[in-house]
């Protein structure tokens, strides 16, 4: 084997350098995550940790959603335009294992502002009902909202609960509540209802 000249071996040994150098930025910029909303200033962004890619290409911002109920790590999280529920899930470290995912349509798209609620397990696998006058009356998240929960607004009866569920995982989830004003056998005082009790 020939011996190289040390203008060669000056050359491999920059590139060796420089490869090194990248691969250790690539590692930092990897290890470096946004921190959790609750425990600083900023929200969380970077990739989503399940194994879920989300195409931010011409997304135009991001969203930021809060992710509570059967997840390892509740809280308010910055993700991508155009990532999904199921995105949103694994930031929040994943599912526990009493979680409902069945409850939630994990495909729907998210929306600036939603809150995405993971039911938790009941007696014979149905979902718990949220406890307390402040539940029955806060607002429901139109992107995870389950019939049972749509049934609890004025003037949704189970048909026209699972209908908006229905309707709304058909599309990929909605952006707006006012989307089911395009469904057939909602008025306007039904609406009204479900504008006073659904959130994007």
């Amino acid at each position: 084997m020939p011996e190289l000249s040390r203008s060669q071996i000056a050359v491999y040994g920059a590139v060796a350098v420089a490869l090194l150098l990248l691969g250790a930025r690539a590692i930092r910029a990897e290890g470096s995550n946004g921190s959790d909303y609750q425990s600083g200033s900023s929200f969380d962004s970077g990739s989503t940790g399940d194994g879920f890619a989300v195409d931010a290409s011409g997304a135009g911002g991001d969203v930021v959603v809060d992710v509570t109920g059967a997840v390892a790590r509740p809280g308010v999280y910055r993700l991508p335009a155009g990532a999904r529920v199921t995105d949103a899930v694994g930031r929040a470290g994943g599912a526990t294992g009493g979680a409902l995912l069945e409850a939630i349509n994990l495909a729907a798209r998210l929306a600036d502002g939603q809150q995405v609620v993971v039911p938790k397990r009941g007696p014979g696998g149905a979902p718990l009902a949220a406890t307390g006058a402040a539940a029955e009356e806060g607002p429901i998240s139109l992107g995870s909202a389950t019939a049972e929960q749509l049934d609890t607004i004025d003037g949704i009866g189970p048909v026209t609960a699972q209908k908006i569920v229905e309707y709304r995982d058909q599309r990929g989830g909605l952006a707006s509540v006012d989307q089911l004003d395009q469904m057939s056998g909602i008025g306007p005082a039904t609406m009204q209802s479900l504008r006073a009790r659904l959130q994007p």
